[in-house]
């Protein structure tokens, strides 16, 4: 009975060790800071003292964020903050102020296909931010990149069941349980799916650490908005990045 007693807290503390150490030995370099310093000590400063963004693509003081080319995959491309926003859990995400990072890192879709040198259909792409456990670095970074054919596959078949409030997928995606709804362009435009997600998931708001977003785009015009939440009992981090390839086979 003693052994029993002690068996689900020994389990819970080596789940939580495992999850640490994916977490860790997928850092760039060992440094969670590393998009951070490149946002603040390079990219930022170098549009305000040259005009020049350089290593980023693009800095938008006004709007506050920046557009950096991942390391990862040809075309893969990151949006952040240019102030320090740590990621999913951070409370300025659902601050009315704050600016909609997920509209506008759909609106620089526009660097991949000139990174390619071709055009690159809106059906092709996805957008992902991975939650607290998730991710590798404390700097909110939204990926832009290629989204799996066979994801793309699997939300054309469910688009038309997609209504305006959560739902479970009917499937789980890459073995992991989501929640999605019908999003149009319209309401991307005119509120964060930081916020649609605090304000339509029952307790979300007060654990958004716990969670992962992604955004696909649909036949219709519209999207998918998708939001998976961590189970570390069953080894799922929630990172929605697993629903992209930024190999990007979608476009062979």
């Amino acid at each position: 009975m003693r052994r029993n007693r002690y068996f689900l807290p020994i389990l819970l503390l080596v789940i939580a060790a495992l999850g640490a150490g994916v977490y860790y030995s997928r850092l760039p370099g060992g440094n969670p800071d590393a998009l951070w310093k490149i946002v603040s000590q390079k990219c930022v400063p170098g549009q305000q003292k040259t005009g020049q963004p350089a290593p980023c693509a693009q800095v938008n003081l006004a709007a506050g964020y920046v557009i950096l080319k991942d390391l990862n995959g040809p075309l893969q491309y990151l949006l952040m903050p240019t102030e320090k926003i740590t990621g999913m859990e951070s409370p300025q995400l659902l601050q009315p102020q704050t600016p909609n990072f997920f509209y506008d890192a759909w609106r620089a879709r526009h660097y991949l296909a000139e990174k390619r040198g071709a055009p690159i259909p809106d059906s092709a792409l996805s957008l992902a931010i991975n939650s607290a456990s998730g991710r590798t670095q404390n700097q909110l970074h939204i990926h832009i990149s290629c989204l799996r054919p066979d994801v793309r596959r699997r939300l054309d078949g469910e688009a038309a069941a997609l209504g305006n409030a959560w739902r479970p997928l009917g499937e789980p995606l890459m073995g992991h349980p989501y929640l999605a709804m019908h999003v149009t362009a319209a309401e991307l435009a005119a509120q964060s799916p930081f916020l649609m997600l605090a304000r339509g998931v029952p307790d979300a708001a007060d654990n958004m650490g716990h969670f992962t977003l992604a955004l696909v785009p649909l036949a219709d015009g519209g999207f998918a908005l998708l939001a998976g939440e961590r189970n570390l009992l069953r080894g799922n981090l929630a990172s929605s990045e697993e629903i992209q390839d930024h190999n990007c086979a979608i476009l062979r």
